[in-house]
């Protein structure tokens, strides 16, 4: 090689090494991956018990990850055969604002807006957990999951919320904009160790965020909530992998009690949450976004492990949830319905189906039907 060409070389070389060293830097720097855990937040993540190694682990260890897992995720990720698309519209039961807007139930009532993000009414206390608003569950408009249906009620006619309950930073359960929007109202965040970092970074007022490890509480209202433990990961951007905990939530008022599974797979900790803080009045546990392989299941477990997570903890109604908004995962878009209702119908266990935006009210009859089925 001429001393010319081994000059172009290296220059190319060390043009591309600038090029994506600069686009790493603009990356992590992007609003919507939200910010780095320091400072006091780092301190207390250190000394969570459950963080080692400068990273956040489950109870269980991970399977290792397969050739052949790696290899399944490309091939159904472009070659895959699945409807993962409704193929027309959602049903929608657009919610009027001034349902909501008057004084909160001083029973449990509930309202599915899509995929994770449920509306509550607890014994005085208004709640939303992981909120989605926005079309895409991705950093960047335009690109990523795109909403299969807009929300049932628009953000600007929500009423004032209480508490915001976040089970972990991914994009389609931590959605920076929804974030910035509420607290601008005075929502408090409630948030598993080291997110607050993300609200930090999106000028979300110190006052208003609530930081816990798991089986760590906080009151509002006379209301308890228990940051609980889930089997899961975190990150939002390119060297974050596990740097903010994972979390399920107990809500537990004075006359009714609520658990949210957030993004989980199955383990002994359902047993446990049942056996400390149960029973409940309703579940809402996720069915959808599982396999294929272990490696994937350990984290998101399937509709039929959804059912036995829901009879562990000791759950009297169950609300799926984690499904039928994004396509995130190589399954139809209502195989995780169709297989929780069949496994709910063998394990006697009554399963609520409301299309998104339809109440759900605590010891009241609720009229199920597969409406996903008439979605064709």
């Amino acid at each position: 090689m001429t001393r010319s060409k081994s000059g172009k070389l290296k220059w190319t070389i060390v043009t591309l090494f600038f090029i994506t060293a600069c686009g790493v830097l603009f990356l992590e720097n992007w609003p919507e991956f939200g910010g780095t855990v320091s400072g006091e937040r780092l301190k207390k993540v250190q000394a969570s018990p459950h963080y080692h190694d400068r990273e956040f682990v489950n109870t269980l260890p991970h399977p290792p990850l397969e050739l052949g897992d790696v290899w399944g995720y490309f091939t159904e990720q472009f070659f895959g055969d699945q409807t993962r698309v409704p193929p027309s519209a959602i049903p929608l039961s657009v919610i009027p604002p001034e349902s909501i807007q008057t004084q909160p139930s001083p029973g449990l009532r509930a309202i599915w807006f899509g995929h994770s993000s449920v509306y509550i009414e607890l014994d005085g206390l208004r709640l939303l957990i992981d909120p989605v608003f926005s079309d895409y569950a991705s950093p960047f408009d335009g690109i990523g999951p795109k909403r299969f249906h807009p929300p049932p009620i628009a953000i600007t006619d929500l009423p004032k919320i209480d508490a915001i309950i976040i089970s972990h930073d991914h994009y389609d359960h931590l959605d920076m904009r929804t974030a910035q929007y509420l607290s601008s109202k005075g929502a408090q965040f409630l948030v598993p160790l080291g997110v607050g970092s993300h609200l930090d970074e999106w000028e979300v007022p110190e006052q208003q965020i609530t930081e816990l490890d798991w089986w760590e509480s906080t009151e509002i209202k006379g209301v308890t909530i228990v940051c609980t433990p889930a089997q899961h990961y975190s990150s939002r951007g390119v060297f974050d992998y596990k740097e903010t905990l994972w979390a399920s939530w107990s809500v537990i008022g004075p006359k009714h009690r609520v658990y949210y599974s957030g993004d989980t797979g199955f383990s002994n900790h359902f047993q446990q949450i049942g056996e400390r803080l149960g029973p409940f009045d309703l579940s809402l546990i996720k069915i959808g976004q599982y396999g294929p392989g272990a490696s994937w299941i350990y984290s998101h477990m399937d509709p039929e492990q959804a059912i036995e997570a829901h009879l562990a903890v000791r759950a009297r109604r169950m609300l799926p949830v984690s499904w039928g908004t994004f396509n995130i995962a190589f399954h139809d878009w209502d195989e995780p319905i169709e297989r929780a209702v069949k496994s709910a119908n063998q394990k006697n266990v009554e399963l609520v189906t409301p299309r998104v935006g339809e109440v759900v009210i605590a010891g009241e009859f609720f009229s199920s039907a597969s409406w996903w089925q008439e979605v064709r």
